[in-house]
């Protein structure tokens, strides 16, 4: 009963070479810079997705899930350029619940 359940997540470097070299060859230079990072965040995942595919906010938008490191660097943006919740909701295409539910959870009031 003291399994440890490893959490696995996909390898976004390999998938998005294989879409690009694939089916885009021709985008491949201009998304160079963010797939030769070492680890891709939810955030470079998502600019991926909209330079290859072109931006559609209203496709998939239950499906996307965030780790602590990038509800932090969305919440630093907020502070940093004085937002509030729907400003940054707009700006993420996040629900202004998810950014209050994450200030709750890990912002010390």
């Amino acid at each position: 009963m003291d399994k440890q359940v490893q959490i696995t997540t996909p390898n976004y470097k390999r998938i998005y070479l294989d879409i690009l070299t694939k089916k885009f060859p021709e985008k491949i230079e201009m998304c160079s810079q963010i797939i030769e990072k070492a680890d891709l965040s939810a955030s470079d995942v998502i600019i991926l997705n909209e330079k290859i595919f072109g931006a559609n906010p209203s496709q998939n938008q239950k499906l996307r899930s965030y780790s602590k490191s990038d509800i932090f660097k969305i919440l630093d943006y907020q502070k940093k350029h004085h937002l509030n919740n729907s400003q940054l909701a707009n700006h993420f295409r996040i629900s202004r619940n998810s950014i209050t539910k994450w200030k709750k959870t890990f912002v010390v009031w």
